[in-house]
């Protein structure tokens, strides 16, 4: 049996013109910022009592939206997260958000309180 013993249920194919199926949903093209449309909103909820603002609607891949996220904390000079099509800024900072989403060309819309 050599080496190989403990290896199973592994299948080659021969077929020479076999691809990779990719889902296409995975990954969003990036619209531009005139074409994005983000909500922003304060989130008191499941956060251990600390407010935080949170941006959703980003329409992109999820690279730019860490960008994004890494641009309004640096600005903000607070910390936050970038994931699952959400950016959460810690503090009660909804304005100073709105204002530098819109200085870089994004749609924005208050959601909420």
């Amino acid at each position: 049996m050599g080496k190989n013993k403990n290896k199973k249920n592994i299948v080659y194919s021969t077929n020479p013109d076999f691809n990779y199926e990719y889902d296409e949903d995975e990954v969003e093209e990036t619209l531009p910022p005139e074409e994005q449309l983000l909500y922003v909103s304060i989130d008191r909820k499941q956060r251990g009592g600390k407010t935080v603002v949170l941006i959703e609607g980003f329409v992109g891949e999820e690279d730019d939206l860490k960008d994004l996220g890494k641009l309004l904390k640096s600005k903000c000079g607070v910390g936050g997260s970038a994931k699952n099509g959400e950016i959460t800024i810690q503090g009660d900072k909804r304005d100073k958000v709105i204002e530098i989403l819109e200085k870089e060309g994004y749609q924005t819309k208050r959601k909420g309180g």
